[in-house]
């Protein structure tokens, strides 16, 4: 069996149109035996039936027009969406930037406090050297000035190690502190996006 597609609501009004304007044509002009008698009532019939004829065309016509009318896109709420994702969006840069900035900040805070570590304990080896040159140079005999040497030798390497780990440990802190920043805005940027996508 094969199945008849079915008619759109327009193909259906034009149809009822078409039906209308046969019956209207078919009670004006009906088959008599008196043509001249009939011709003239026929047009007097066509005269007063021809515009509710009109009427019912026009209606049927008219019907899906107003139904398209009626159906026009509101262009608003996709202006808003537009307008607040660009707001977001220029927000969202304005945040990126702020978070730089401070992260600057906070290295260069943190570079300025690793300099003055850094010329703390150059200033107190070179102090350290000083006073072992005066001693190594007032000493009695060799022995006593090789003594002298090597014990500032090992204090030298034992407050060097202590002073690399020092500046190291410091300098990963600073690392840490000044991505933090970033590492925020990259968690809100996933965050973000991950929600879009």
């Amino acid at each position: 069996m094969s199945q008849k597609p079915m008619a759109s609501p327009q193909t259906r009004a034009a149809s009822a149109t078409k039906v209308a304007a046969r019956e209207a044509v078919e009670k004006v002009i009906p088959a008599t035996e008196e043509p001249v008698a009939s011709i003239t009532d026929a047009i007097n019939e066509t005269i007063t039936a021809t515009p509710d004829t009109v009427a019912a065309v026009t209606e049927e016509v008219v019907k899906p027009v107003i139904a398209t009318t009626a159906a026009k896109p509101n262009p608003m709420p996709g202006m808003k969406t537009m307008i607040k994702s660009t707001e977001d969006f220029f927000a969202f840069g304005q945040a990126n930037v702020e978070a730089f900035v401070k992260s600057g900040q906070i290295w260069a805070a943190g570079v300025q406090e690793l300099t003055k570590l850094f010329a703390t304990t150059t200033k107190a080896s070179f102090d350290e050297s000083v006073a072992t040159f005066k001693a190594i140079s007032s000493a009695k005999s060799v022995t006593e000035a090789i003594d002298l040497q090597s014990t500032f030798a090992t204090s030298v390497v034992e407050k060097a190690l202590a002073e690399s780990n020092k500046l190291i440990n410091t300098s990963i802190k600073l690392t840490e502190q000044t991505l933090a920043p970033i590492t925020a805005r990259m968690t809100v940027a996933a965050d973000t996006f991950g929600k879009a996508a």
